[in-house]
């Protein structure tokens, strides 16, 4: 069950989405209006920007939610058995043959094609 005080908290999300809205917003018009200043201080100012839009995002129910999501993501990514270097090899082997061999097949359907409808136009 939600408590008043969490019910209180994301009452306000509007305004904390309005933040980050308005935060991302000037940042694209700060890169835009600066245009002529050195591009390493645009790119750090935009970072500090969207690092600051990301930690109000995180404080809505939503943002909770998915930052939640990108833990357990993680997590699964773990979990992961990865091919190993001789299994990767041999897969990207055995497409490319195919690929090839496909596109031969594909060559010599268009080059038949093409004889047949020369032949018949004249």
């Amino acid at each position: 069950m939600t408590t008043n005080a969490e019910n209180k908290a994301g009452s306000f999300d509007w305004l904390k989405w309005l933040i980050v809205v308005s935060l991302l917003s000037g940042g694209i018009f700060g890169n835009w209006y600066y245009q002529d200043e050195m591009l390493l201080i645009r790119v750090i100012g935009l970072l500090a920007i969207a690092a600051a839009a990301i930690l109000v995002a995180v404080q809505t129910e939503r943002g909770r939610a998915i930052w939640a999501l990108l833990k357990e993501s993680r997590t699964e990514v773990r979990r992961v058995v990865w091919p190993s270097n001789q299994e990767t090899t041999q897969t990207t082997m055995v497409v490319l043959l195919l690929v090839f061999i496909f596109a031969l097949i594909l060559w010599g359907l268009d080059a038949l094609l093409g004889w047949i409808v020369s032949s018949i136009i004249g």
